[in-house]
């Protein structure tokens, strides 16, 4: 038994029987089947993110930096991408098409991930000679040694930057301390079909979030009228099963990713994609006919030969697909267009704002903007979880959860990792055996699972409020989110004194800052999806929803940006030098962290102004007089 799955277990049932009942009791049903299309939805996109930076790392050998650019790159394009989707659904498919279309697109992506092929190899050149390394292990139990002689030798760094080689004889081949300058590293064998494989995996993914993120969101809003008080409690729930999805994610494919292949951590991710899809087909008839298209007999007329409008859109989001193919791997081609695609949108609804709108519907607007402009920073910093954080786990925290094997009941019941029974030569088959492993992929799941715990309360906390007339307004609640993600990496400065002679430093220290990270994108995140449907109109409210992961899609350009700060030299995957690499860390999270306060500081400085911009869209009537208002 793994005491990780275990706990996950109890979370979810002490957690998700609330919910269920609230969904049942209070919502409407079709709320339901959007939970558990979402959740099995964001499973396989977690699923894959938790593995993704090591499958980069360590697999293909791209330097930290690179890995990060790249990472950046893709997250950045997949929540671009749902400005297209978004408008798409909102002009020709409707909602419901557009996520079914990208549906099918992600569980192709996600099984195309599972095509693992050989991994690159790294080598070192000096003297005119070229050795090899040969690695094991995956994650954080990465170990690469330099073969000299046909023996393997472990490898680290100099505080000067030499390159040194351990345990090396006398007269050996090379010396034991290479200078700085000397020598070069280099990879060797990173397969160019299978480079090709992972960039269409990509792309699937990346033009399939585009279709179904913004319309199964979208979704949830139109299931309830202007004004229903149920709507921030209902995303608020909602946005439960998209962190139940994210969870599991974490745990189970990160477990795979790293003790079994890559391969067996992205299959699964796709085989979560696969239920999701089966969920939303049988759901359709609770969503009451509302996310069909605007004009069905435009999207069914025939616009090239016998082609319809609808199979055109399809085939052109194909080619859309070889498009991104070519793109992905281009990281300065992905910001320009990032910057073309935030000009041209925004400048779409500024134009909306001033050609289209009244004084009311012209600020509730503008007050979108500000909060998306708001999310833009907190996401930045939330979002290097997948890479900086990820890669920080794995190097400088302590993630056994026992130190040394743990007897209870009399030694009936023993709480160990596989390694440490071995080194104790206590026999698995003596007794009952725990394992506690728990790896760097699966501190993914960490702010999931707080949410689990969590965004129960806050949706009660909500509507607790609102029903009293105290409700936080939007600014207030995204200042106390900018705080929080703020305060998150400070909390990690306070583990470096305790690091140990690995420079890994305590566990609890992740598990404080996933917490404040958690609470904030309590007040930030589900908040904010339900601002975008009422602040905005309905001819504009799928494409705004899109505006709004474009700020995620903003936030991760940037997010590779500051994660490339954080990198240090590292070997077939492996950090030469953990110490520096804690120092890098810790220096970069403390300024972005510092950041982070101020910018929070001063939302809630100018709360007082702009909740008058919301115009009454936050304020809660019964259902009969929304329709009637309508």
């Amino acid at each position: 038994m793994n005491i990780v799955i275990a706990l996950g277990v109890l979370v979810t049932l002490a957690t998700g029987v609330p919910v269920l009942l609230q969904l049942l009791r209070d919502h409407p049903r079709g709320l339901l089947i959007l939970f558990f299309a979402e959740m099995w939805e964001r499973f396989s996109y977690y699923g894959m993110r938790a593995i993704l930076i090591f499958y980069l790392t360590q697999h293909f050998l791209f330097d930290p930096k690179t890995a990060a650019a790249h990472y950046g790159a893709y997250i950045s394009l997949v929540y671009l991408l749902p400005l297209i989707g978004g408008f798409v659904a909102d002009r020709y498919l409707g909602t419901r098409k557009a996520v079914v279309f990208g549906a099918l697109l992600l569980i192709a992506g996600h099984m195309t991930m599972a095509i693992e092929g050989k991994p690159a190899t790294q080598t070192l050149t000096y003297g005119g000679h070229t050795y090899a390394f040969v690695t094991e292990g995956r994650g954080e139990g990465r170990v690469s040694r330099l073969m000299v002689e046909d023996k393997p030798y472990a490898v680290s760094a100099a505080k000067s930057g030499d390159f040194v080689v351990e345990g090396l004889p006398a007269g050996a081949a090379i010396p034991a301390v290479l200078p700085k300058g000397q020598y070069s590293l280099d990879v060797a064998g990173r397969d160019p079909v299978h480079m090709n494989v992972l960039w269409l995996a990509l792309a699937l993914i990346i033009v399939g979030v585009g279709y179904l993120k913004p319309n199964i969101s979208t979704i949830v809003g139109q299931l309830y009228p202007q004004g229903d008080p149920r709507r921030d409690p209902g995303f608020t729930l909602y946005y439960y099963g998209i962190n139940l999805g994210s969870f599991w994610a974490s745990l189970l494919c990160g477990l795979l990713g790293v003790t079994v292949g890559w391969w067996a951590g992205f299959g699964l991710a796709g085989l979560g994609m696969l239920a999701g899809f089966v969920v939303f087909m049988l759901g359709k008839p609770l969503l009451q006919g509302k996310a069909e298209p605007p004009d069905p007999a435009r999207l069914r007329q025939r616009v090239l030969g016998a082609i319809s409008r609808e199979t055109l859109i399809y085939g052109l989001s194909l080619l859309g697909v070889v498009a991104t193919f070519f793109l992905v791997r281009r990281t300065a081609a992905v910001s320009g267009i990032l910057v073309a695609g935030m000009v041209g949108s925004l400048g779409y609804v500024l134009w909306f704002m001033f050609a289209r709108c009244g004084k009311v519907e012209r600020e509730r607007l503008a007050l979108a903007l500000f909060l998306i402009f708001g999310a833009v920073i907190f996401w930045t910093l939330f979002d290097q979880a997948g890479s900086s954080l990820n890669l920080y786990a794995a190097t400088n925290v302590q993630l056994d959860l026992v130190s040394h094997p743990v007897r209870l009941l009399g030694g009936a019941i023993t709480l160990a990792t596989p390694e440490q029974l071995a080194a104790a030569s206590l026999d698995r088959h003596a007794t009952f055996w725990i394992d506690t492993s728990f790896n760097a992929a699966q501190t993914q799941g960490l702010a999931s699972g707080w949410l689990l715990i969590f965004a129960p309360v806050f949706a009660w906390l909500w509507t607790w409020l609102g029903a009293r007339g105290k409700d936080l307004n939007p600014v207030v609640k995204f200042g106390l989110a900018l705080l929080q993600v703020g305060a998150g990496f400070l909390v990690l400065q306070l583990g470096a004194p305790l690091a140990d002679g690995a420079f890994r430093t305590p566990l609890i220290f992740l598990l404080l800052m996933y917490l404040l990270h958690t609470t904030g994108e309590l007040c930030l995140s589900p908040v904010g999806l339900s601002q975008m449907t009422k602040l905005s109109p309905a001819s504009l409210v799928s494409f705004v929803m899109a505006v709004w992961f474009m700020a995620v899609s903003i936030a991760n350009t940037v997010g590779g940006f500051v994660a490339g700060l954080t990198a240090t030299e590292t070997v077939g995957g492996q950090v030469l030098d953990p110490g520096a690499a804690l120092a890098r860390a810790l220096s970069v999270f403390n300024w972005i962290g510092g950041i982070a306060m101020v910018l929070g500081l001063g939302f809630l400085a100018l709360s007082p102004v702009l909740k008058r911009w919301s115009h009454g869209a936050d304020e809660t009537t019964n259902a009969e007089d929304a329709a009637n208002a309508g």
